[in-house]
């Protein structure tokens, strides 16, 4: 095997590739990369046995073949190297070894057999349909933040994507939580996509996603079956395990009688937290807040630390409340809020509380208040 590749596009394959590889493992080939050149273009494929990513990239192949390398090492090389250099492979199958070279810079680098190399089993996908990049990382990158980081409640350690009833009709929706908080995301269904089957995505998974939705005009390929989801661009093909468990009933959780609306300027309110959090102790950083008519003040009293107090003007119409919660819960909340104004619907002080971006009813987020 041996080819060229300019630098740039051989390091967004390889970067891709290495973040798929666990650093730690005892199975030494899947610390490699699979590389195999055909035609004009290479694919690099790595895989943890649970997620797989091919990424495919033109080149100008002089011999096909294929072999595995380190993923990590291989990435260190190219990412050293100077922008806008050509880079040449040249695998010594005999010898067992990759020369990688690049204008006066060569490296010998071990490989491995490519019989060895784990493939992911293709799986037959019940559904498939097409979404495009913004509204697929809308729905990921809003709900991730409340994905559980419990291992005993596995089932929670991932993003459950399925097809719901929202206001306007069926939807794409997206739910993660811990039982602190949840996120539950909606979008407009995707043609095709309504016979998909629910499935929750991993953790580990919705972060490689991430790379893939970057770009705003690219069109993502989506595939599901009961087992494996798959996500496709072009270039690249991510496709992953899904968490094999029941995802509890989660509309038990959103109350739906919250009558106390509060609204705040998002952006106003995520700093007054964070200033007034800095006194807590970090173990139970529990925030107050102190509502009454068009005003909120935000307190935090830490006998070992000291006390802090901020009073921000809101529009609240309701009667007197007090109710606390995890300073960091309240910041993450509020930061998924893209629009000018957060909105709060409380009941009372041991109650779930609602929020949600205005009037907008597709993106709504419950979080548990806490004893203060």
């Amino acid at each position: 095997m041996k080819f060229s590749i300019e630098r740039g596009i051989l390091l967004k394959a390889v970067s891709q590739a290495q973040s798929v590889v666990e650093r730690r493992n005892t199975i030494p080939i899947l610390a490699n990369v699979l590389i195999e050149a055909e035609g004009d273009t290479v694919q690099f494929r790595a895989t943890d046995l649970d997620i797989e990513v091919v990424d495919k990239a033109p080149a100008k192949v002089e011999r096909a073949g294929s072999t595995t390398v380190s993923a990590v090492t291989l990435h260190e090389i190219v990412r050293k190297l100077p922008d806008g250099a050509l880079v040449t492979l040249t695998d010594d199958g005999a010898a067992g070894r990759l020369a990688v070279e690049a204008g006066r810079s060569s490296f010998n680098l071990a490989t491995l057999p490519k019989e060895d190399f784990p493939v992911m089993a293709n799986s037959e996908y019940a559904s498939n349909f097409s979404a495009k990049a913004p509204v697929l990382r809308r729905l990921f990158d809003k709900s991730k933040f409340a994905i559980s980081t419990e291992e005993t409640r596995y089932y929670l350690n991932g993003v459950y994507m399925h097809v719901s009833d929202g206001d306007g009709g069926k939807v794409l929706r997206c739910v993660a939580t811990d039982g602190h908080r949840l996120a539950r995301i909606d979008a407009d269904l995707p043609d095709g996509a309504g016979d998909m089957p629910g499935v929750i995505v991993p953790r580990k998974t919705v972060g490689e996603l991430r790379k893939l939705l970057d770009d705003d005009d690219a069109v993502i390929a989506v595939s599901v079956s009961e087992t494996k989801v798959r996500f496709a661009t072009p270039e690249i093909t991510l496709t992953s395990k899904v968490i094999d468990g029941t995802f509890p009933d989660y509309t038990r959780v959103i109350p739906q009688g919250n009558t106390r609306r509060l609204e705040v300027d998002a952006a106003e309110f995520a700093k007054a937290v964070d200033r007034v959090a800095t006194v807590s102790s970090e173990r139970s950083r529990a925030v107050k807040l102190a509502l009454d008519e068009d005003r909120l003040i935000l307190s935090v009293n830490a006998p070992d630390s000291g006390a802090a107090e901020e009073e921000l003007a809101v529009a609240y119409g309701d009667e007197r409340l007090e109710i606390g919660f995890n300073a960091k819960y309240l910041l993450e909340i509020a930061s998924q809020v893209d629009r000018e104004n957060a909105v709060f619907m409380f009941n009372s002080s041991g109650d779930p509380t609602l929020m949600r971006e205005g009037n907008d009813t597709s993106a709504v987020y419950v979080v548990m208040p806490m004893r203060v």
